[in-house]
């Protein structure tokens, strides 16, 4: 009678010693069921699940691997497994897989903890846990360093808005970023990405910058706080914040666009988005003077933004149609894909105001990035703990796998 057995082996990490075991049951005429193998810090986990023929072969492979394992200098246990349990693990295999990720300065038992009692409490089994950031030193400065688990959870979720909520809730309190995403074919397949501009690939709202060089700073930042927090319409903002410039000598902009930083991280986000193949654009509701910079600067294919209208040096203060709102940029996030031959599943959006809700709606990854409260409930991911290369986390990427 065939026996089906979980073999687990684990000790320190050596070259060759998976083809020694593997060797032994291979002269047993096993076949495998299924294999797993992790190394930690050196240390080798290894777990093998068999299928044991009633041979004379197949009936001495457990001693032959026991002995292995003490010449190999291995811990090894059996786990006699019932058919039944086989069968019934067999059609475990159809349930929906998700991925949660967890982003952080610095990775706590507690945050691990917190994670893993929530996918708990909603049903769903965790199958592995893997570390996507590098190895951090242990004196790296708490707001440098970069942290990135994922887990690997199968099943269906009791209340996926009850989770998603308080996977918010907990991210609040630990000052993390956890990401809830289904497992599917198009996470590992997406091929344009598309951002906001202001507060999202640059530490500024321009318009604010240019209100303070027209001496109505204070006046101008107050509307921009209220639109980006979803309390006023955007479109209706917009051409008031921009009559409030009417006069401003163009001279300036070209010192404020010297001025502007760059986001963590986005030097990094788009080179390796460059390197995967990805089509990339800014669809802003700032002006293309300043975009058509940062286009130069990070090598970005489509650029979609406002025109800043100048008549003899001075800014009119007139807004140029065709605005690009809320609805602008959804409409442009369609057109692109289109355009690319993409389905919106395949597609990335990322900005922090309510004028980018849409567009992070419509996208199969939509991340409202150091986002304002209403933004970072209505998305779908949120980052603000990380910088913009954390999307790279969101698309399984591992550090390691960079060029950078």
């Amino acid at each position: 009678m065939r026996e089906i057995v979980l073999i687990n082996i684990t000790g320190s990490d050596r070259p060759g010693l998976t083809a020694a075991i593997t060797g032994v049951l291979a002269q047993g005429g096993v076949n495998i069921l299924d294999i797993g193998q992790a190394v930690i810090h050196d240390t080798l986990s290894f777990g093998i699940l068999v299928e044991i023929p009633d041979t004379e072969q197949g009936r001495s492979v457990l001693k032959d691997i026991l002995f292995k394992g003490y010449e190999l200098d291995q811990q090894v246990r059996f786990t006699p497994v019932s058919e039944e349990d086989y069968q019934q693990w067999v059609g475990n295999q159809g349930k929906k897989r998700h991925i949660v990720t967890l982003l952080t300065r610095k990775v706590t038992a507690g945050q691990l903890q917190a994670v893993s009692a929530i996918t708990a409490k909603y049903g769903l089994n965790i199958d592995h846990i893997d570390r996507l950031s590098g190895r951090m030193p242990l004196d790296t400065p708490a707001d440098k360093g970069k942290g990135c688990i994922e887990f690997s959870v199968r099943g269906e979720a009791a209340d996926p808005q009850a989770l998603r909520a308080e996977f918010l809730n907990v991210a609040q309190e630990l000052n993390v970023d956890i990401a809830f995403q289904e497992d599917s074919l198009f996470r590992r397949n997406r091929r344009l990405a598309v951002f906001d501009m202001d507060s999202t690939l640059i530490e500024a709202e321009v318009i604010d910058e240019l209100a303070k060089a027209a001496g109505v700073g204070d006046k101008v930042s107050q509307i921009t706080e209220r639109a980006m927090a979803g309390e006023l319409d955007f479109r209706a903002s917009f051409k008031e914040r921009l009559a409030l410039l009417k006069g401003l000598d163009v001279g300036v902009l070209d010192s404020i666009g010297a001025s502007l930083r760059l986001t963590e991280g986005a030097e990094t986000l788009f080179a390796e988005l460059k390197r995967l193949g990805y089509k990339t654009a800014i669809l802003s509701g700032g002006f293309t003077y300043f975009a058509k910079q940062l286009q130069a600067k990070l090598g970005i294919d489509y650029v979609f933004a406002n025109e800043l209208e100048v008549v003899d040096g001075k800014v009119t203060g007139v807004a140029v149609e065709p605005i690009v709102d809320a609805q602008r940029k959804a409409d442009l996030l369609r057109e692109l894909a289109v355009k690319e031959g993409l389905r919106l599943e395949q597609t990335i959006a990322v900005g922090d105001g309510a004028n980018d809700l849409p567009m992070l709606a419509i996208a199969g990854l939509g991340v409202a990035f150091r986002a304002k409260p209403l933004v970072k409930q209505s998305a779908k991911q949120a980052i603000s703990t990380l910088g913009l290369d954390g999307v790279l986390y969101l698309l399984g990427f591992r550090d390691r796998d960079g060029q950078l």
